[in-house]
């Protein structure tokens, strides 16, 4: 199938440009002044601009169910006596119908593809290719320094990446919940796992300074260090939050190819107590994305309002009222979302994928 947008205004981090974008099948074919009378829909762009879509990097997209529960708690109360008992009850078909109406909301808001950490991935699975998105997706699994425990998980998460594989537009992940509910061991075999299968890690990072404290208390190390040593900094790594990180933390990240996803709105609203780091980020050559996190911690799934206050939030913080500017943040929701995630996406040019998104003018 061939898609024509005629006359529109093309917008993407690298150009502003009057013109037509043509599409085959799911790539972008040509760019500009379009020539080719061949297309079997044509779609008038006047008074619209195409953007490419939008790119949520660390979510939990069936905890749209949960939007607006628990409010106004610290984090790890939050999580202890609210979040984990009730996801403890969810079935399946809950997980499933969860995920198709954050989808819907998505794509209401511009997001073509996300990066997903959660349960029953199958379900998830279906509910995105039904939906007709895109999408990154993690067995989550927690093993709170418990051996057993960590055997069954790896158990099922090796399961559930077989069955990813069937799916078209699924990225297969491996989801090792966070340093505070995964043991070394089970970071490490995380790392294999995803070797193995040529999967992607998806992980919460340096989010509280209490989680920070409590790990060098146990390990006798930073956490950053640490990771290091077991070779799990590595470019398969999305490390969400990292908000807590020293900037020797953030050089060693960037030299080792991790991508991490800011997630402002979520850390406002849990009160994590510090903004990240972007300058040092962006001085080291980090890959900094935006994420939502979740409906519960949000309140919702829209990029374009992360993007406002991701910028906000640096700006704010640091007090620098250029910092993280209009076309940076554009281009960590689009470009370097989809560098993360190991697609071609994220630029409106030849031969990317067509993930492509009208708005009206």
């Amino acid at each position: 199938m061939s898609i024509l947008i005629k006359n529109a205004k093309i917008v993407d981090s690298k150009k502003i440009l009057e013109g037509d974008v043509y599409i085959e099948e799911n790539r972008i074919a040509e760019v500009g002044e379009v020539k080719n009378n061949k297309h079997d829909v044509v779609i008038d762009g006047k008074g619209k601009a195409v953007i490419p879509g939008l790119v949520n990097t660390h979510t939990h997209a069936a905890m749209v169910l949960f939007r607006s529960y628990a409010d106004d708690m610290p984090l790890m109360e939050w999580l202890k006596k609210k979040i984990w008992p009730l996801e403890a009850k969810l079935t399946k078909d809950d997980i499933y119908v969860g995920t198709k109406l954050a989808c819907l909301e998505m794509i209401k808001s511009g997001t073509t593809t996300f990066n997903d950490m959660y349960f029953e991935v199958e379900a998830i699975a279906r509910a995105v290719e039904e939906m007709g998105m895109r999408a990154c997706i993690s067995s989550a699994f927690f093993d709170f320094f418990d051996e057993q425990r960590l055997v069954e998980s790896l158990k099922r998460v090796e399961s559930d990446l077989k069955e990813l594989r069937r799916f078209k537009n699924v990225i297969p992940a491996v989801g090792p919940h966070a340093p505070y509910t995964v043991s070394l061991g089970g970071l490490k075999a995380s790392i294999e796992l995803a070797e193995k299968y040529d999967a992607l890690i998806h992980f919460h990072l340096a989010e509280t300074r209490e989680e920070i404290e409590e790990f060098r208390k146990r390990n006798g190390k930073g956490v950053v260090e640490a990771l290091n040593e077991i070779g799990f900094l590595n470019r398969r790594l999305i490390a969400a939050h990292c908000v807590w990180l020293s900037e020797e933390e953030i050089r060693l990240m960037a030299e080792k190819g991790v991508s991490v996803s800011h997630c402002a709105t979520s850390n406002m609203k849990l009160c994590v107590g510090n903004a990240l780091n972007y300058s040092a980020m962006k001085k080291h050559g980090l890959n900094v994305t935006l994420g939502t996190d979740s409906a519960a911690s949000n309140n919702n799934l829209d990029m374009f309002e992360e993007m406002q206050f991701a910028a906000l939030l640096q700006k704010y913080h640091y007090n620098v009222p250029t910092l993280l500017n209009a076309k940076e943040v554009f281009e960590a929701a689009t470009l370097n979302g989809a560098k993360a995630l190991g697609i071609k996406a994220g630029l409106v040019e030849q031969n990317y994928l067509a993930d492509l998104v009208l708005i009206d003018l």
